[in-house]
């Protein structure tokens, strides 16, 4: 099996095959990230779409300064930006109630657990959000959530700190 270099390699020197398989490999942790931040079927499979769209653009000038797997967490991490931005009036307004997720077949009670604990993770600052997000939905180390958000590990942290106690709070 070819690494993420070799294959970002061959896509720079016009292998699609190349791409496809890149993405193939990447785009069920991408739609699951998506998938846990927007808690919408159809708008995660946007945002994962757009962000294969923007790598098949960037990596032609990719220069592996970073991994794939780390820049790829920025390029979500940046269209997660994007899409609040997008939806700031909706947000503000509390039009952004997270639907039923359908991807869960648990018992009600469970479901709707997850679900309040999702709605009140949507409420959250979007520093916290992404971070709780990343450490929780993506089982992320603080060090790697520091690394792909483009903050200290100490930042990282302390954001969990204040959303978790936010959540216990709320869900009282």
């Amino acid at each position: 099996m070819k690494s993420d270099k070799e294959l970002i390699k061959e896509f720079q020197d016009g292998s699609e095959d190349a791409f496809n398989i890149l993405v193939k490999r990447h785009l069920s942790d991408t739609y699951g990230f998506f998938i846990k931040f927007t808690s919408d079927i159809v708008e995660a499979e946007d945002l994962a779409q757009d962000v294969f769209i923007k790598m098949y653009k960037a990596l032609k000038k990719f220069r592996f300064e970073s991994e794939f797997k780390t820049y790829l967490f920025r390029a979500n991490i940046n269209m997660s930006n994007t899409y609040l931005r997008r939806n700031k009036w909706r947000n503000l307004l509390h039009l952004d109630q997270a639907p039923e997720p359908e991807y869960l077949d648990t018992s009600h009670e469970d479901e709707w657990r997850r679900k309040e604990l999702w709605d009140a993770i949507s409420k959250l600052p979007s520093k916290q959000r992404k971070v709780v997000t990343l450490r929780i939905g993506k089982e992320m180390a603080y060090k790697e959530i520091a690394l792909v958000m483009g903050i200290n590990e100490n930042s990282a942290k302390v954001s969990y700190h204040h959303a978790v106690k936010y959540l216990k709070d709320v869900l009282k």
